[in-house]
């Protein structure tokens, strides 16, 4: 059962549109990545769906309201989690939940419970009274995912939930987004740029020039790239690429002195590509299984990293 609609939805300033007809499906319970370039149309969608910005045509709604017509209905629904801090660093951990409760019309006596409840959820509640400027980075990031589930959305966006984080604080992060996702049946939608943690989702969505160019499983996506990945370099790779192009009919990319190509059974490839370059010299030469960059790269001709993390950190509205 879907959770999240989108048909047809179309965002346009003048005659450039940032989200150009797109149609897809979120599944309720589901961890969802939604990827992209900066300037591909992610941030326009997920102003959409929490109902910060209007589509030009289209519609989408969230738990069978429609993001245009029932704002209200839409932010009771969901909950969010921005990429930058922002909580209030003059008030306790207690005193940040209490006044988003407040603020979602969350009653007294329920408020306070779920506050306990969410609060050893996420091991802060021994925190709970010290001032949230003096938090560190992961305990911040608990904190407002704590927050985000106050008044329990159906759907929680979590932008780049574990952005500048060190890995073992990043792990912790994850084993709360699984425990929601698996005890609590949210369904979590989430922008990242670490693309082994794009691994979690259940099913990924990339979105490039304001469409969606892929929307699959991370073994799917990765599959669709048919074979091993095999990089190597070359004293001449525009001449290996002609020859390889010539003898195997592939087509490889060449991008900065390496050159990319997928075989199937890469190890058995090799030795093959050996003798086919044998009037050119090898210096280095690697096969391994695709990853999720490696599909990103292959749809969009860009290395997620190179991307300047952005998001919507920027939209400050008050979901939490």
């Amino acid at each position: 059962m879907s959770i999240i609609e989108i048909r047809d939805l179309t965002k346009k300033y003048g005659n450039k549109s940032a989200v150009d007809n797109i149609s897809f499906e979120v599944f309720e319970g589901e961890i969802f990545g939604f990827l992209g370039p900066n300037g591909a149309g992610k941030t326009t969608t997920i102003s959409i769906l929490c109902t910060l910005l209007e589509p030009t045509s289209g519609y989408a709604k969230i738990s069978g309201y429609n993001v245009a017509n029932d704002r209200d209905d839409v932010r009771h629904s969901i909950g969010i989690v921005f990429q930058d801090p922002s909580l209030d660093g003059d008030l306790t951990g207690e005193e940040n939940l209490r006044f988003h409760g407040m603020a979602y019309n969350v009653p007294k006596d329920t408020r306070e419970q779920r506050m306990i409840d969410l609060l050893e959820m996420v091991d802060l509640y021994e925190k709970k009274d010290e001032l949230t400027k003096n938090y560190s980075g992961g305990m911040k990031r608990r904190l407002e995912i704590a927050r985000g589930l106050l008044h329990h959305p159906k759907v929680l966006f979590l932008d780049e939930p574990t952005i500048g984080l060190d890995p073992q604080t990043r792990n912790k992060i994850w084993e709360h987004i699984r425990e929601l996702q698996e005890k609590k049946g949210i369904t979590i939608f989430l922008t990242t740029h670490y693309m082994e943690e794009a691994e979690n989702c259940n099913r990924i969505a990339i979105i490039d020039h304001g469409k969606i160019i892929a929307l699959d499983t991370p073994d799917n996506l990765k599959k669709s790239l048919k074979g091993d990945l095999i990089t190597l370099k070359t004293s001449d790779n525009e001449g290996s690429k002609e020859v390889i192009q010539t003898c195997f009919s592939i087509l490889p990319d060449v991008k900065d002195d390496t050159i990319y190509l997928y075989a199937e059974n890469g190890e058995n490839f090799v030795p093959k590509l050996f003798r086919a370059l044998r009037n050119y010299e090898i210096t280095s030469i690697n096969v391994r299984k695709p990853t999720l960059n490696d599909v990103f790269l292959k749809l969009t001709g860009r290395q997620i990293r190179e991307e300047t993390v952005d998001g919507i950190s920027r939209m400050r509205v008050s979901h939490g």
